[in-house]
Parts: structure tokens; C-alpha cells; sequence
């Protein structure tokens, strides 16, 4: 999709994804929830950190359950939308699919679902949310973007152990997914998915374990809940690219 294109697509979404995200807190009180959302690299074990933070809080987590909830709403089957979420599927079969399925579904109508759903979301607040975009996309006075990085090396034999094979099936996983994660984020929301300065809290894993992870993301958490229910009414969202 064209920057300039998606930048349009993005601000119109924005706009009724935010207005849906007002109504649903007019009449509440300062007492907001706060929705952390992740960003990862490959090999990072982002899945399981942020599973452990919600189960530490008793959240839902969304990650696969995203693009499930969002094929739903739009009455399409999953692997419709895999092709056009972070991860990308060939071609023919993602035209052999809708073929097959008679069913069609695109890039712009995924990515304004995608944008609703998240702000859906955040209106309840207290939820988990992993990638598609959420750190870009959602109200700063309410979300902890949370990024987790590590070394090239440490991330390849990260994906080795928990995938198996030889070091350059590792290295070449590494390579796409980390590709089609910062297309997805770039194309969409026009910016650099690896600008430290689009996240709040940016964790090393290498330097880190993962219960350590945990500990500092919940404790960020608590310092952004404190700031949350201490604001006013909330803001709308900066722009995003």
C-alpha cells in the first residue's frame, strides 16, 4: 500500500475509531484502563512475556485472537486475513483461498477493521494487546508500548530452539518475520517500527530473562495507571507518520 495512500486510510479509521473510543468513555470517571501493547523482534519470546504480564494481571491477551476476533466481525475466514496481518502467505494461495471460500477481503477494509477493533479494545482498556500496530495506533495518556529487542545472534538461537533446524533455517525466520513485522508497520502507520522513541519502555531480552521482563513492564504499568486515573479527560491520540 502506498505511504501516502495509508496515511489517508489511517486518519479516516483514526477518526471513527476514536470517536467510538470517546462515547464509549463520556459519563465515566477519571479512571481509565490502561492497555499495554507490544512491539518484538523475532526471537524475543514476546508471546510468552506478554502472556505472563496478563496472566500476572488477569487480563486478556490478544494476539492470534486479534485477527480471529476481526475475521468474525467481518465474516471472512481467518487465513483470509494471515495474508494481509504482520505475516504474509504466498499469493496463489491466498487467491486460492478466497476462491475456494468465495469470499474477498483487502488491505484497506482489514487495516480499518484492525484500527476499530483496536480502539474497541482500549476503550475497555486492562488487556494485552501483541503487535498489529497497536503501539502506533492507540491513545498515549492510556497505552504502555512495550518493545522487545535483543542481539541478531542471541535472536537466532531463540528461533532455532524453539523451531529446531540448522542455524540458517533459524536465521533466514529471523530474517523474514522481522521483514514482514516492519513492512506491516511502516506501510501502514508510516513510521520506523525500530525507532526507540515510538515505544515508552524498549527491553533487551539478552541483557533481561523473561521473568525479569515481566517485573519491569508491571512495574511501568503501575507508574502509567497512577499517571492515567491522575489526567483529565482523555486526549485524543498524537499522529501517527
Amino acid at each position: 500500500m502506498n505511504i501516502h495512500l495509508a496515511s489517508d486510510h489511517l486518519t479516516e479509521a483514526l477518526a471513527r475509531a476514536h470517536e467510538h473510543w470517546r462515547e464509549r468513555h463520556a459519563g465515566e470517571g477519571t479512571a481509565r484502563g490502561v492497555t499495554i501493547a507490544f512491539s518484538r523482534q523475532a526471537g524475543t519470546y514476546g508471546a510468552a512475556i506478554a502472556r505472563e504480564v496478563a496472566n500476572r494481571l488477569g487480563w486478556p491477551i490478544y494476539d492470534h485472537e486479534l485477527v480471529t476476533r476481526i475475521a468474525e466481525d467481518m465474516g471472512v475466514r481467518r487465513n483470509l486475513l494471515e495474508s494481509i496481518d504482520e505475516r504474509r502467505v504466498g499469493w496463489l494461495h491466498e487467491a486460492m483461498a478466497s476462491l475456494l471460500a468465495g469470499q474477498r477481503v483487502n488491505d484497506e477494509a482489514y487495516f480499518r477493521h484492525l484500527i476499530e477493533t483496536l480502539y474497541s479494545l482500549s476503550a475497555h482498556g486492562n488487556c494485552v494487546i501483541v503487535g498489529r500496530g497497536a503501539p502506533a495506533a492507540l491513545p498515549l495518556s492510556t497505552t504502555l508500548r512495550v518493545r522487545l529487542i535483543a542481539p541478531l545472534e542471541y535472536r537466532i538461537a531463540a528461533v532455532r530452539e524453539e523451531h529446531g533446524g540448522s542455524m540458517a533455517d533459524a536465521a533466514k525466520r529471523v530474517e523474514t518475520t522481522d521483514g514482514e513485522r516492519d513492512r506491516f508497520i511502516s506501510s501502514h502507520f508510516g513510521i520506523d517500527p525500530n525507532d526507540p522513541t515510538n515505544f515508552d519502555m524498549v527491553l533487551n531480552v539478552a541483557r533481561f530473562n523473561k521473568a525479569e521482563c515481566v517485573d519491569l513492564i508491571l512495574a511501568g504499568y503501575e507508574r502509567m495507571r497512577k499517571h492515567a486515573n491522575q489526567a483529565g479527560p482523555a486526549k485524543e491520540p498524537a499522529p501517527v507518520g
